[in-house]
């Protein structure tokens, strides 16, 4: 979901070749940009559709992922929701953020400084266009974590991190 220009769904793609990809995102231009992307790229693997977080098409999904873009989101929880419902049971949700600690004070730093930056002019904005919660790209860890829970998962946990970024893990 989000998938933007398909960038890290053709990724996805070239390193499972016998599994099936599905690009959602609500942004028409990106969806084509995607599509042709995919189509130069050379794989088969990966359709590429309009749809909203909240009602993308399917169901059964082993793997649902939201790169950078749930913090963005006029319904983080609603996408949340969805993901529960299209997903396998014994599926997996991975969501990448932007790295945040929990604390304002401690995102203070270069990195962090930028992301509150972009996050005031882009990502806030965004959310708030679909009178959304505004979670901006410092949420952090543990506001994720409650936009998880609220939409039905009962299992969340850090993955991993980069200095970039958090890798999150839900399962139902």
């Amino acid at each position: 979901m989000g998938c933007g220009f398909g960038a890290s769904t053709i990724i996805m793609a070239k390193a499972y070749p016998n599994s099936s990809f599905m690009g959602f995102d609500y942004h028409k231009p990106s969806i084509l940009t995607a599509r042709r992307r995919a189509k130069e790229a050379g794989v088969k693997n990966v359709t590429c559709e309009v749809a909203k977080s909240t009602n993308y098409p399917g169901s059964g999904y082993d793997f649902v992922t939201h790169f950078d873009c749930l913090h963005d989101m006029g319904d983080p929880v609603g996408a949340a929701k969805h993901v529960l419902k299209t997903l396998a049971p014994n599926g997996t949700w991975m969501i990448v953020e932007p790295f945040a600690n929990d604390r304002v004070e401690d995102n203070l730093n270069p990195v962090g400084r930028v992301f509150y930056a972009a996050s005031t002019m882009i990502c806030v904005p965004a959310s708030l266009a679909y009178n959304g919660p505004a979670l901006g790209a410092q949420a952090g860890e543990a506001r994720l974590s409650e936009v998880v829970k609220k939409g039905g998962f009962t299992r969340f946990h850090r993955a991993t991190q980069t200095p970039f970024n958090l890798v999150l893990e839900a399962r139902p």
